[in-house]
């Protein structure tokens, strides 16, 4: 990545985190320099002069830049350090407060009951993991997982597997091969490890179709499936997708409990 690329998506990255393309510009050109005037801020930045003292007493006001009241003012950028923490409270507080707000939000009762029966899609490799860490943390007494892949395995995930029979939950884990078994038997003591011969999981000879990469079923009543699927990029890649569902009597989630079971070692069925 070339610096002018660094510069650009560092910029990118402080407007997500809240500020406005000027304030962010004007941030990162002091944090370029010991202090600098407004000018000096301009020419650094390539934001308008008239624009940086706007730009500078929002960040002033915010915490992330000091001023020397001097004939011209000068101004420095804190620390990266203090940005940084000052940055990440606002973020956190704003989650928080968000939160705060959806919980408050009453769901409608009928439409509550409507979702039960509801299966929902999921795209995205990042927030298929983010809703199994979730599925997973709000296990309360049994996690029955396939593994097809053993890149979905990660450590994160063992790690919260982990916690999840600490605080006594069944935790069953199957690997469609020995060394997934193996890894599941070594990282995970307290778990039940198991060979599933679930063959229908995997895709055909040709490479070039869906293929299954986990089950999740959590409490015999939230479920998640997700699946690799190829793209039709040059390079062969392939994208991740997901299904979840949600209720003890939703058809999907009992057609999965009894799949699931089907792959299970001999009298060992915890998904009936």
């Amino acid at each position: 990545m070339t610096q002018e690329q660094t510069l650009a998506e560092t910029v990118s990255l402080l407007q997500d985190l809240g500020l406005k393309e000027y304030e962010a510009r004007c941030f990162l050109a002091l944090s370029q320099v010991p202090s600098a005037t407004a000018k000096e801020i301009s020419e650094l930045s390539e934001v308008p002069r008239t624009r940086v003292y706007d730009a500078v007493r929002v960040l002033e006001a915010q915490g992330l830049v000091e001023v020397h009241h001097s004939n011209p003012q000068t101004f420095r950028a804190v620390s990266d350090e203090e940005a940084a923490s000052t940055l990440r409270q606002r973020y956190d507080d704003r989650i928080e407060t968000l939160q705060t707000h959806l919980d408050d939000i009453e769901l409608d009762d009928d439409e509550s009951d409507e979702r039960v029966q509801e299966v929902w899609s999921l795209t995205g490799h990042e927030g298929i993991e983010s809703r199994t860490a979730e599925l997973v943390e709000g296990a309360s007494s049994e996690i029955v997982l396939l593994v097809v892949e053993e890149d979905i395995l990660t450590d994160s995930l063992v790690e919260r597997l982990r916690a999840a029979t600490d605080r006594g939950v069944t935790v069953i884990v199957g690997g469609f091969t020995e060394s997934i078994v193996a890894r599941i038997e070594s990282d995970l003591p307290g778990a039940r490890a198991f060979e599933t011969d679930l063959n229908w999981l995997v895709s055909g000879e040709s490479g070039n179709e869906v293929a299954i990469s986990r089950l999740l079923l959590v409490d015999r009543t939230r479920l998640l499936v997700s699946s690799f699927y190829p793209t039709d990029h040059a390079d062969g890649g392939v994208s991740e997708q997901a299904v979840f569902a949600n209720g003890l009597g939703n058809g999907v989630v009992v057609l999965i409990r009894r799949l699931i079971s089907s792959g299970l070692l001999p009298g060992q069925d915890p998904a009936q």
